[in-house]
C-alpha cells in the first residue's frame, strides 16, 4: 500500500482506489483495538487508509497520519466511538458529502451501525459496496442582530438555547417565519433535527421522529408556560429565538460547541443547504435499532 506525503497526495496508487479515513475517539478504551483491526482487515486489499496526524500519532500509525485529512479525497469517514464522534467528524467535513460510518464504542449509538462483534464483516460490505448512505437534515445556526446575521455552524442533532453561569429563568419569544407565536419563560430551547429527535430533545420530553421525516422539533427545557409544548414544523420553515436583555445565554451546537450570546442578540435556525451522509446497511432498519437501544431490556 503507497504511503501518503505530508501534504496530503499520495503517490503510486491507481485512480480507483478506494481510499477511508480513520477517526478513533482517542478516550474510548477499545479504540486502539478497532483501529488495529481495520487496518489488518485491509492491509493487503485495494484500499488506502489514512488518518488524522494526531491520533496517527497516538496508535502508531504516524505513516498514515496527514495535518489536515479534511483537505484530501476521500470515499468515506470511519468514526470509531459513540455518536458524539460520528457528529463531530460529519463536521470535520463539512461540505464535501463524504459519508461518515460509525463504529460504536458509546452507549447507545443511534448514528453508529456497526458493533464491534459486526466489524470485518461491515468492512468487507463496505468494500464491495453493499451499503446505502442516508442523507440527514442539517440545521443551521445564526446569530441576528444590528450588524447583520452571523454563521455559528452546522448541527446534525440540535442547536439548544440555555441560560448561562447561574442566571435565572430566561425569557424568550418564539417566532416561526416572523410570526410571533408566544413569549415564555424557560431554562432554555432545543431546536432538533428528526435525527436528534432521541437525542437531548427527548430528555426533555420531546417526541421521537423517524429520521427520513421532513420537520424540525422545537422542545422546551422546563418550561414553566403551560401552553409551551413540544411543536413540529416544516423543515423549510425559520425559527427565530429573541431572548430579554441583559440575560446570560449559550448556544450550543451538537452538545460540542458553543457561542455566548450577547443582549439583544436573537438567534436563528433553518434548514441547511447540505446534509449529513451517514452509511447504513440494509440488515438493519430504523425501528430495528430503535426497539434494541430503547426498549430491549424490557422485552
Amino acid at each position: 500500500m503507497a504511503r501518503p506525503n505530508v501534504f496530503g497526495t499520495v503517490f503510486g496508487v491507481d485512480a480507483g482506489m478506494m481510499q477511508l479515513a480513520v477517526f478513533p475517539n482517542m478516550s474510548k478504551r477499545r479504540a486502539g483495538e478497532i483501529v488495529d483491526r481495520i487496518f489488518n482487515f485491509y492491509h493487503n486489499k485495494d484500499v488506502r487508509l489514512v488518518m488524522p496526524a494526531t491520533e496517527a500519532r497516538q496508535f502508531r500509525k504516524e505513516e498514515y497520519g496527514l495535518p489536515c485529512v479534511e483537505r484530501v479525497h476521500v470515499d468515506m469517514a470511519l468514526s470509531i466511538g459513540g455518536d458524539g464522534t460520528l457528529l463531530g467528524v460529519c463536521r470535520r467535513f463539512g461540505e464535501q458529502n463524504v459519508p461518515v460510518c460509525g463504529i460504536n464504542l458509546g452507549t447507545l449509538g443511534f448514528l453508529a451501525d456497526i458493533e464491534p462483534r459486526e466489524l470485518e464483516g461491515r468492512l468487507a460490505k463496505i468494500l464491495a459496496g453493499q451499503y446505502r448512505v442516508e442523507r440527514r437534515l442539517l440545521l443551521s445556526g445564526y446569530v441576528r442582530n444590528e450588524l447583520g446575521e452571523k454563521f455559528l455552524g452546522n448541527a446534525i442533532n440540535d442547536v439548544v438555547i440555555t441560560k448561562g453561569g447561574v442566571a435565572r429563568m430566561l425569557r424568550l419569544g418564539l417566532y416561526i417565519n416572523q410570526t410571533h407565536l408566544m413569549d415564555y419563560k424557560a431554562d432554555g430551547i432545543i431546536v432538533s433535527s428528526p435525527t436528534g429527535s432521541t437525542a437531548y430533545s427527548l430528555s426533555a420530553g420531546g417526541p421521537i421522529l423517524n429520521p427520513m421525516i421532513r420537520a424540525l422539533l422545537l422542545t422546551p427545557i422546563c418550561a414553566h408556560t403551560f401552553q409551551m409544548r413540544p411543536l413540529v414544523v416544516s423543515e423549510d420553515d425559520e425559527v427565530l429565538i429573541k431572548i430579554s436583555a441583559m440575560q446570560d445565554v449559550i448556544v450550543t451546537l451538537d452538545g460540542q460547541v458553543s457561542h455566548k450570546v450577547q443582549p439583544n442578540d436573537e438567534i436563528v435556525v433553518r434548514k441547511s443547504k447540505t446534509t449529513a451522509q451517514i452509511v447504513k446497511f440494509d440488515d438493519k432498519n430504523y425501528y430495528d435499532v430503535l426497539k434494541a437501544k430503547m426498549w430491549s431490556s424490557n422485552s
